[in-house]
């Protein structure tokens, strides 16, 4: 196959799997791999690749300095950048946002899951079928990033509401009468719980203090530790962003 995607691998995991996946694909081409930070960005300038696949902790420098590192020396021919680590913790992912990165996933990762991902990211698409998948990670990523834990029901209820909002925006000007009982049907509950459970999970988030990752993401200073979103708001606000991502 032609024109294939051309890759680098930065992982430092003893585990083989998405290198032979690579290695045995039709769509991709690993051009080079490493998990020393400095041939990592010696190979990445010199080779070029489309996307650069990288492990947060790498020999001699972490990621993040790494893909630091390129961003001052490549500018136009910069790839794509999707993290990947054992590492989950909300600062992270924060920081991957906030460096440039297109993505952040969690180790064990399915070589189908991550190709998917790339191709995404390349060109824009959503493979059919796998849309909502996508969005749900998305959505996930900004949770974790901002302190809401998955155990709490809220969570669900935040997240159904953000994909709600991202379908129908106008939503969010109903969402006493129509946005609430929505999800109340789709969890069998009330309404009323479903409110008590956002508003719970999003006084878990600033009370975990963070704010700055929430400021850090929309790259704008909206709120303070003093001054908590509505349910309402913070619903829109990731919408808004999921909208704008595409």
């Amino acid at each position: 196959m032609e024109n294939k995607i051309t890759v680098y691998l930065a992982d430092n995991s003893e585990d083989k799997n998405l290198e032979n996946y690579f290695n045995k694909s039709e769509k991709f081409e690993l051009i080079g791999s490493s998990a020393i930070a400095e041939q990592v960005i010696k190979d990445v300038k010199e080779k070029k690749p489309q996307v650069l696949i990288m492990e947060i902790m790498l020999s001699g420098m972490d990621g993040f300095m790494v893909l630091s590192s390129l961003k001052s020396k490549l500018k136009e021919s910069m790839p794509k950048v999707i993290f990947i680590s054992n590492l989950s913790h909300s600062g992270f992912v924060s920081k991957a946002i906030k460096e440039g990165a297109s993505y952040f996933m969690v180790k064990p990762i399915m070589p189908d899951n991550l190709a998917e991902r790339i191709e995404n990211i390349l060109y824009e698409k959503t493979v059919e079928g796998k849309d909502e998948k996508l969005l749900d990670e998305k959505i996930s990523n900004i949770f974790i990033s901002i302190g809401i834990p998955a155990h709490i029901k809220g969570y669900q209820f935040l997240r159904e509401a953000v994909k709600l909002a991202v379908e129908e925006p106008e939503i969010i000007g109903s969402i006493t009468k129509k946005l609430y009982p929505t999800i109340a049907e789709r969890f069998e509950t009330s309404s009323s719980k479903v409110e008590r459970g956002m508003r719970h999970a999003i006084e878990v988030a600033w009370n975990r203090g963070k704010i700055e990752n929430i400021n850090t993401l929309f790259g704008l200073k909206i709120y303070s530790s003093n001054e908590k979103p509505t349910n309402g708001e913070l619903i829109a606000l990731i919408a808004d962003k999921m909208i704008m991502e595409g």
